[in-house]
């Protein structure tokens, strides 16, 4: 589990953002926090996400190598 990078409340490993709900509604308001969420999960689907997907090849890398 993460954890929010504004207050520490744990999130599932598996969000596209690193911040709880709270937080982010509480800095961008409801609205564009819920339009970021949205964005992040259509990027995450389509594999733009490529922070995700560097670190999946750097696990099987490893796992190769080993």
């Amino acid at each position: 589990m993460k954890k929010c990078i504004y207050c520490g409340a744990g999130i599932p490993d598996e969000s596209v953002i690193d911040f709880c709900y709270k937080c982010g509604v509480g800095v961008w308001g409801e609205k564009m926090f819920k339009a970021i969420l949205k964005n992040m999960e259509d990027a995450r689907e389509k594999g733009d996400l490529t922070h995700q997907q560097a670190s999946e090849k750097d696990e099987e890398n490893l796992e190769k190598n080993s």
